[in-house]
């Protein structure tokens, strides 16, 4: 996605976003969620058990392990939701972009067959 300076005089910006570069980030952060996914949570139950056996048998270190897992999955599903989120946002911006354009395509093609009777 790329963004234009704001232009001169008008107070407002111009954004520019291209179909190809939207694709490519969404692509990338639905790889980055698939990996999350995939990969970021096979330690959770081991950690999750050994932190319970520690504290069962009175090991201080047991709450210590417990607030790292809390603390990790916390963290490892909030990334991965972000990712999941950039990915079908893009999805449906560049959908929603297409069909914006293609009803203003036709809206100027009726113009412009009008313009044809006025030559």
């Amino acid at each position: 996605m790329s963004s234009g300076a704001t232009a001169q005089g008008s107070g407002c910006g111009d954004l520019v976003a291209h179909a190809d570069d939207l694709g490519v980030i969404g692509a990338d952060a639905y790889k980055l969620y698939d990996g999350f996914r995939r990969d970021g949570d096979h330690a959770r139950a081991a950690t999750f058990e050994a932190a319970r056996a520690l504290s069962a048998d009175n090991f201080t270190s047991g709450a210590a392990l417990m607030k790292v897992h809390d603390t990790w999955q916390s963290q490892y599903t909030t990334l991965r939701d972000a990712c999941a989120q950039i990915s079908n946002h893009l999805d449906y911006s560049t959908a929603r972009h297409a069909k914006d354009d293609a009803r203003v395509r036709g809206a100027l093609a009726a113009v412009s067959v009008i313009s044809d009777y006025i030559s």
